[in-house]
């Protein structure tokens, strides 16, 4: 967390951290009542059939994602949930604490980014890759944060 909040510093980004009990769902979340301050979306970490292309898809929490349309959308083989050891290797994370502020790990910025075209132009809370703080932040800069660490970024109507 700390390398988050150093970079978001040092970028002069404006941002919130709220503080809060440990979430794992967004049932959880909607019960802290997060959502008077801004959108918190949900996080997906998938990979594809092979396991050698992972995506981390981040959508409005109401949506169900068909991960057929998904796959189809994105123009990939079949799509699976990736491990808790990819992650790890990936985005340094545990489930629970995905976040698209995992980028900061992504030392080859081998992972996807997909977005659903929906929080554009939003203030949205995800976490700083422990699940106890959500940051919230303009989805414009983030995007800007991870276009400038080298990630693909996709956006799609989920």
């Amino acid at each position: 967390m700390e390398e988050i909040l150093e970079l978001l510093d040092n970028k002069r980004i404006e941002y919130k951290i709220i503080k809060h009990k440990r979430v794992y769902t967004i049932k959880e979340i909607k019960d802290i009542n997060l959502e008077k301050i801004g959108l918190i979306p949900k996080n997906i970490f998938l990979r594809n059939a092979n396991g050698k292309v992972h995506y981390l898809v981040t959508c409005h929490h109401d949506k169900k994602v068909d991960i057929k349309k998904l796959a189809k959308d994105l123009g990939s083989t079949r799509l699976s949930f990736g491990s808790p050891e990819r992650l790890k290797k990936y985005l340094n994370v545990e489930k629970g604490s995905v976040s698209p502020l995992g980028f900061i790990y992504d030392k080859n910025s081998d992972v996807i980014f997909v977005f659903d075209k929906e929080l554009i132009n939003k203030t949205i809370g995800v976490h700083p890759n422990r699940n106890d703080y959500t940051i919230f932040i303009r989805f414009n800069v983030l995007i800007k944060l991870i276009e400038e660490h080298g990630n693909k970024i996709v956006y799609l109507d989920i």
